[in-house]
């Protein structure tokens, strides 16, 4: 029996970031026109404790000023033009709040939720989803820091969650870090639901998820997958999910080889 690609949940990475400017609300309704089951937004608390959608601890990347994030209010952050830097048909687009990002999300889509500020940030998450409705969309938070996502188990338990990590190779021994093994004892340790991974072909294979799973972690998903050749791989290990810049692209390539299968 073929492997079904629609099996594997193509996720926008930062909306669909490689036609429109990431992390804002064109990106991310672009994502859904390309026919994306879920979008992933990276998210920091405010000076004045309000969650805004941007990836860098700093506006200077992608909005041409500096401002620390973290340092700035909503009402200094939403002042800049986070559009701009990508084409100038994409000038005047704000950096997106939570709450903004949160209602694009169409019905029975996925909203992928990676925490870029430290555990501050879990209570005031929980404050805006009870304040929001998303009874008819999925959610995953993601996070890089453990820590986070045990407070994430512990506040909000109902919402699925993967620890995210991505890969280190000595230099001398060649050995790659994490190993399956820790990977699952943090997984285990902060109660995720699994693990998001960097789309490494040299270090992930069917062995590496075998044993993942007998350490008890039976959930992963890759990012950034941009290439079909690799989409293909990691949708033969069985991924939860693919995270693209490209998810037209990805999708399209993934369907087409399973057409031809």
């Amino acid at each position: 029996m073929p492997h079904l690609a629609f099996s594997q949940m193509i996720v926008a990475h930062r909306g669909a970031s490689h036609d429109a400017p990431e992390n804002t609300l064109s990106a991310f309704r672009l994502a859904w026109d390309q026919n994306a089951d879920g979008v992933e937004g990276d998210f920091y608390l405010t000076a004045d404790s309000k969650i805004v959608c941007i990836h860098d601890k700093d506006t200077k990347r992608t909005a041409g000023k500096k401002l620390v994030v973290e340092g700035s209010t909503l009402a200094e952050l939403r002042k800049l033009d986070a559009g701009k830097w990508k084409a100038a048909k994409w000038a005047n687009e704000p950096i997106p709040t939570f709450a903004e990002v949160l209602k694009t999300v169409p019905e029975n889509r996925t909203f992928v939720i990676e925490l870029k500020s430290d555990e501050k940030i879990v209570p005031f998450l929980k404050a805006e989803l009870e304040r929001l409705d998303h009874s008819k969309i999925k959610l995953l938070i993601i996070c890089f820091n453990d820590k986070v996502i045990a407070d994430c188990k512990r506040l909000l338990p109902n919402v699925k969650s993967h620890w995210l990590t991505s890969f280190k190779q000595n230099k001398t021994t060649g050995q790659w870090t994490p190993t399956a093994d820790q990977i699952a004892k943090t997984v285990k340790q902060s109660g995720a639901n699994g693990v998001g991974m960097q789309g490494n072909t040299q270090v992930i294979d069917a062995v590496f998820v075998d044993t993942m799973k007998q350490g008890g972690c039976d959930e992963f998903h890759v990012w950034t997958v941009d290439s079909p050749t690799d989409a293909n791989y990691f949708s033969k290990l069985g991924a939860f999910g693919i995270t693209t810049n490209r998810p037209a692209f990805i999708r399209e390539a993934l369907e087409t080889k399973t057409a031809a299968n």
